[in-house]
């Protein structure tokens, strides 16, 4: 599988590349762009946002490998191990943050986009950090559905 797979992949000539930097450059924003040589391999162009996701992506598969080989205790525990702000969760919730990150990340291997998990894993991390600050402990008092508010 190639790196732009799965993607609105495009491919240019090295030539289109000399002749229009500015097109080829705007497109690589958006997506990898495979850049062709005669004399050589072909090389992907792409953004930083877009290879630093990537080796997100790669740093949470190496971790999520290693706590899938340990088979000493439940998923939530070996996570926890790999994800010490885990343990600022409750067990309940800790089950549904390491089932909820390894779905995210068989999605993003699956669709070859990083920020699915990226984002799982940072929502999940933000939310313990937010219950180890002593937030969300509140009692909250919710609306009737009937009941309107008006905007600010």
């Amino acid at each position: 599988m190639t790196i732009t797979a799965g993607l609105s992949a495009t491919t240019r000539r090295s030539s289109d590349l000399s002749k229009h930097p500015a097109e080829v450059f705007a497109e690589a924003e958006n997506h990898p762009v495979t850049v062709t040589r005669r004399d050589g391999a072909a090389l992907v162009l792409m953004s930083q946002r877009e290879a630093e996701g990537r080796a997100r992506l790669l740093d949470f598969a190496a971790q999520l490998i290693t706590v899938t080989l340990d088979e000493r205790g439940p998923l939530s525990a070996r996570m926890a191990k790999a994800f010490p702000w885990m343990l600022a969760l409750s067990p309940s919730d800790r089950e549904s943050c390491a089932q909820d990150l390894v779905d995210a990340a068989r999605a993003s291997f699956a669709t070859n986009q990083p920020h699915l998990a990226i984002a799982e894993l940072t929502s999940w991390r933000e939310t313990a950090t937010a219950v180890a600050a002593g937030l969300g402990g509140a009692d909250l008092e919710w609306l009737d559905e009937d009941e309107s508010v008006e905007r600010p």
